[in-house]
């Protein structure tokens, strides 16, 4: 039963279901909050926006408390269910969970202490304001419990590959937390009104999440956070955080050198660029959350499966974001034009050109990192990304002083490629099973990078129009090439019969 269990979670059908329902969950309140933003802003005025998106921001500060529990319970549970050991399972979430509420209390204990000073001394709040905005953020440090619990208990619910539900429950609560704001400033002009919206959607997010994780797990319910259950949770959690704070260090380190090295204007032509390309990762982080717990629960038992894993992750992402990718080395200036006006087109076109060279490798390699965490070596993640940061950082100084803001580019999309290839690495000398998937899939990733960085030298429509079909053909045939006689079958199947996205939704296979 095990058995039959670990291969149906490894399957293609339920890579690919998880994939898109978690796109949707990211994506569509993405797109409301562009909606929204505007009409939030007329509503607040620019101070009271101001203090709004500082209010987001600490919740977002909350969330690094879960201290990578969350991903970490994904993996444990993921590696229990594929072993067919679901005893202790309810106790092990319930331990994790207790554990994380017990120190967001706490930090919110001392957030809560500090708002006064927060507002007062730090941000430069206008007297009218002071009041309000103290009210405001010390609610909202109510949040911090709810922030933290909601990450185990997506945690669990991935483990159980419950995608499907999970992001229905959330796409309502997520359009609420911009829609809400909305329709309270309609009859309330206050912080205090918006931060109890956020509170309550954060509030329903828990209970909802709380109901669906009981289903596969009845006994879930608070329990003692002893140290032989919460230990290795921490311990893995913690290399997982840490790899994703250095990763998100390595994004923004970049932009502080400009700022020091040149001036914040250029600051401005390279971070818009930068943030635009960014976008990209909602597919990456979308097929990692899926591939994590399927890796996990089969590694151990299934490595043929596992291995498939990896090739049909990675090409699944790189198939998706190369159309994107090629369009926006195309025409980045002119994107910049029609967005941002001739000044950001003229400043941060070539940037846009280089950097998307770049995510296309960023994006792909989120595969072999999601594997290295299914196997239980998130800390290999963490220290290939500080040793990055050590090479890449001055060859960034570097590229700034000889080449401007495109030098720092050049970098940074260098990185990108050095960081998938030594994944890929990686993940071959440690878990040999995915050595030929790794091999497989070097030959799309160079057809992929190389075409786009061909794309560079043009600028004729013509040119790039010719160039850009080349790429996309010979990344096609390696990708093509790279897949199983089964894999092809069902791709083909799907280009005919297109309206089986349905079934694959539902999880079944592709």
């Amino acid at each position: 039963m095990a058995e039959k269990t670990a291969e149906q979670r490894a399957s293609g059908g339920r890579l690919l279901s998880g994939t898109l329902w978690n796109a949707f969950g990211r994506g569509l309140p993405l797109l409301l909050a562009l909606v929204l933003t505007p009409v939030l802003v007329q509503q607040m005025g620019i101070e009271r926006w101001g203090m709004f998106t500082l209010a987001l921001a600490l919740v977002g500060v909350f969330g690094v408390f879960d201290l990578g529990v969350g991903a970490a319970l994904t993996r444990a549970l993921s590696t229990r269910i594929g072993a067919g050991e679901t005893a202790g399972a309810a106790e092990l979430a319930g331990a994790a969970i207790s554990a994380l509420t017990l120190l967001s209390i706490a930090i919110a204990a001392v957030a809560f202490a500090c708002v006064p000073w927060l507002v007062e001394g730090v941000l430069n709040t206008p007297p009218a304001l002071r009041a309000e905005a103290v009210a405001a953020f010390r609610l909202l440090c109510l949040a911090a419990p709810l922030v933290v619990v909601n990450a185990a208990l997506w945690g669990a619910l991935a483990a159980h590959q419950r995608f499907r539900e999970a992001n229905l429950v959330t796409m309502p609560v997520s359009a609420m937390y911009y829609a809400g704001p909305a329709l309270v400033l309609t009859v309330w002009q206050s912080l205090v009104g918006v931060v109890a919206v956020l509170l309550l959607c954060r509030l329903a997010n828990t209970a909802s999440y709380l109901v669906l994780a009981r289903r596969d797990l009845p006994g879930l319910r608070p329990a003692m956070p002893r140290w032989a259950l919460v230990g290795p949770l921490v311990r893995m959690g913690g290399w997982m955080s840490a790899s994703g704070v250095l990763t998100q260090a390595l994004l923004y380190a970049d932009r502080f050198l400009v700022g020091a090295l040149l001036t914040l204007s250029a600051v401005a032509f390279y971070a818009t660029p930068l943030d635009l390309v960014m976008r990209m990762w909602i597919l990456p982080v979308a097929v990692a959350q899926a591939l994590l717990p399927a890796m996990a629960g089969s590694y151990a038992t299934h490595p043929a499966a596992t291995a498939g894993l990896l090739r049909r992750g990675a090409l699944l992402v790189t198939a998706a974001v190369l159309p994107a990718c090629l369009l926006l080395v195309a025409t980045g200036p002119e994107v910049l034009r029609l967005w941002l006006g001739a000044e950001f087109a003229a400043g941060g076109g070539q940037v846009l050109r280089i950097l998307s060279v770049g995510i296309f490798f960023s994006c792909a390699a989120f595969a072999p990192g999601a594997l290295l965490d299914a196997i239980g070596r998130p800390d290999v993640n963490a220290k290939w990304q500080l040793a990055q940061a050590a090479v890449f950082l001055p060859l960034s100084a570097v590229g700034l002083v000889w080449l401007g803001i495109e030098g720092a580019a050049a970098a940074w999309a260098a990185r990108c490629a050095v960081d998938a290839a030594g994944r890929l690495y990686f993940v071959a000398r440690l878990y040999p099973a995915a050595a030929a998937g790794a091999r497989a899939l070097a030959l799309p990733l160079a057809a992929g990078g190389a075409g786009l960085a061909a794309l560079l030298p043009f600028h004729a429509p013509g040119a790039l129009a010719l160039v850009g079909a080349v790429a996309l053909a010979a990344f096609a045939a390696a990708a093509f090439a790279a897949l199983t006689a089964e894999e092809r079958r069902d791709a083909r199947g799907l280009v005919r019969r297109p309206w089986r996205i349905r079934a694959v939704l539902k999880g079944e296979p592709a």
